[in-house]
C-alpha cells in the first residue's frame, strides 16, 4: 500500500526522515508531494505534514519547524509523556508531537553539532545527550514511537499493514590486541619484562615465559573457542581488526607485517565478515586510514567496506566524511564508549545525514547498544550485573523486532585473570537466547 505525505515544500531533512520512517513502517520509499490535488485524490494512506488539516481521513501532523530550517542552532526541548513514552516537539494534530522532527533530531545526532563538552578521550560526552538527561538512553525510543504511530495509521486506514520485521542479533568483535604475549617484538617483550620486574609482578613474568616457550596458551588466543561457539549455535559474527602500522598509547596490537597476524586475519576473512578498526592515530592523521585499509585489503585479499572506530572515537561530521572518501559504506560505531545504551535512540540501521552539508549520504550506520568494556571499565559492573544488562537490552530490542548489535573483545573472552568470569557471561548469554 502506497503511503503519501503532503508538505508545502520538500527539504533534504524532510525527505531523509520520512524515507526512514516509511522504510521502518512499510519497507519502501515514501512518496512526498506538494500537490494538494494529488494528495486529496490519493486512495491509499495519507499523511498531512503541514500547518492545516486538508481532509478528514488523513493523519495530520502539524510540523514543529526543524525539518524546514537550514541552519544548526540550539533547540528548545521540553519532554512530556505520550502513550507511556517520553517525547518532545509538542504540536497539534492526530499525534501529540512532531514524530518526524523529533526522530530527525536524534538520528542526525543534531546535538553533537552544537557546542558541547568532550570527555577525557575527546569524544562527545554522553552526559551531554538528551537521551541521558531525560533517562531514555536505555531505550530504542524511535522504534517505540513508530510502533505507536503505526497503530494510529491503522486506525486511520484499516488497509494499512506495517511490514513484517525480523529481530536479529549480530555479534561483533574488536581485535585490538590479538595476543597478549606472542608475536611481539623483542623490544616490546623486554620492556614488558622490565616493567614487571620493577612492579614485582613475577607471576606475569612466569606466565609470559611459559607462553613464549609454548608451554601454555596465550591468554588472548581464544579464537578456536570462539569458532566452536559460532558453529555450535550457528552464529554469523563480524570481526573488526586494528592494523595500525606502528604502536601508540592506545594502539597496542601486533603489527600487520607479522606473519602470525596476517594468518589470523586471513583465516577469519575466509569464514566471517570482517572490517577495519581504524587506529587511534588515524583520528589525528587523515592519511593513515587509507594506509590501514590498504594493509587490511592486501592481507585479506578482498575489498573492505565495514568499519568501527577504535575507542568509539569519532567526531561529526569529519570522521564519517573521511570514511566515505575511503570507500567505507557501513559503519558500526554508533554507540558510546563510556556507557551502554542507544546513542541515536534507535535499534535499526540508517543512513548518515551530513547536517553541515544538509545532505543524505551513502554511509549506513549500524548502532550497537552493549559493549562489555563499558560494563567493566566505565560502569564498574560485576559479571552478574553485566549479564543482566545484556539480557535486558536483548529483550528490549527483540520486543520492537530491531537489530541487537553487541561488541566483545577477544581479550575478555580469554584466560587473563583480569577478565575472569567474562567468558562465562558471554557463553551463558548465548546459551540462554539460543536454547
Amino acid at each position: 500500500m502506497l503511503v503519501i505525505v503532503y508538505a508545502t515544500h520538500i527539504t533534504p531533512r524532510l525527505l531523509y526522515i520520512w524515507n526512514f520512517i516509511s522504510h521502518e513502517l512499510t519497507g519502501k520509499d515514501v512518496h512526498i508531494t506538494t500537490d494538494k490535488n494529488e494528495f486529496a485524490t490519493h486512495t491509499g494512506l495519507c499523511i498531512n505534514y503541514s500547518q492545516q488539516r486538508i481532509q478528514q481521513n488523513e493523519c495530520w501532523i502539524k510540523p514543529h519547524g526543524l525539518l524546514f530550517e537550514t541552519n544548526i542552532q540550539q533547540q528548545e526541548i521540553q519532554c512530556f509523556q505520550w502513550n507511556d513514552l517520553k517525547v518532545f516537539f509538542k504540536t497539534e494534530g492526530d499525534i501529540a508531537f512532531d514524530i518526524a522532527a523529533a526522530s530527525f533530531y536524534l538520528l542526525s545526532r543534531y546535538e553533537e553539532y552544537l557546542p558541547h563538552q568532550k570527555d577525557m578521550y575527546g569524544r562527545f560526552a554522553h552526559e551531554n545527550a538528551l537521551a541521558y538527561k531525560e533517562q531514555f538512553l536505555h531505550r530504542p525510543i524511535i522504534n517505540e514511537w513508530l510502533l505507536s504511530f503505526s497503530q494510529i495509521l491503522q486506525l486511520k486506514d484499516s488497509r494499512f499493514q506495517p511490514a513484517k520485521k525480523m529481530f536479529e542479533w549480530l555479534p561483533t568483535y574488536d581485535i585490538d590486541e590479538a595476543y597478549s604475549f606472542k608475536h611481539k617484538s623483542l623490544l616490546r617483550t623486554f620492556g614488558a619484562i622490565v616493567k614487571d620486574l620493577f612492579t614485582g609482578n613475577f607471576k606475569q613474568i612466569s606466565l609470559r615465559l611459559k607462553v613464549l616457550n609454548q608451554k601454555q596458551n596465550d591468554p588472548f588466543d581464544v579464537y578456536e573457542w570462539m569458532d566452536h561457539l559460532h558453529q555450535q549455535y550457528q552464529l554469523h559474527p563480524k570481526y573488526f581488526f586494528l592494523v595500525a602500522n606502528q604502536n601508540g598509547r592506545y594502539d597496542k596490537n601486533i603489527l600487520p607485517n607479522q606473519p602470525a597476524f596476517q594468518n589470523l586475519i586471513k583465516q577469519h576473512s575466509e569464514k566471517y565478515s570482517i572490517g577495519i578498526h581504524p587506529s587511534w592515530q588515524s583520528g589525528d592523521n587523515v592519511l593513515l586510514l587509507k594506509k590501514e585499509l590498504e594493509s587490511l585489503k592486501k592481507i585479506a585479499n578482498q575489498e573492505i567496506y565495514d568499519s568501527r572506530q577504535h575507542f568509539i572515537r569519532f567526531s561529526l561530521p569529519h570522521t564519517f566524511r573521511l570514511l566515505i572518501i575511503n570507500g567505507i559504506t557501513d559503519d558500526y560505531s554508533m554507540g558510546y564508549g563510556s556507557i551502554n545504551g542507544f546513542r541515536a535512540s534507535v535499534a535499526s540501521s540508517f543512513f548518515w545525514y551530513d547536517l553541515e552539508n544538509e545532505s543524505i549520504t551513502t554511509l549506513r550506520l549500524h548502532p550497537f547498544c552493549f559493549m562489555e568494556a563499558n560494563s567493566f571499565y566505565e560502569q564498574k559492573q560485576s559479571t552478574h550485573d553485566a549479564l543482566k544488562e545484556m539480557m535486558a537490552y536483548y529483550q528490549i530490542v527483540k520486543k520492537i523486532e530491531g537489530r541487537f548489535i553487541t561488541i566483545w573483545h577477544n581479550t575478555f573472552l580469554g584466560t587473563d585473570k583480569k577478565f575472569e568470569g567474562w567468558r562465562d557471561v558471554y557463553e551463558n548469554f548465548v546459551k540462554e537466547i539460543k536454547s
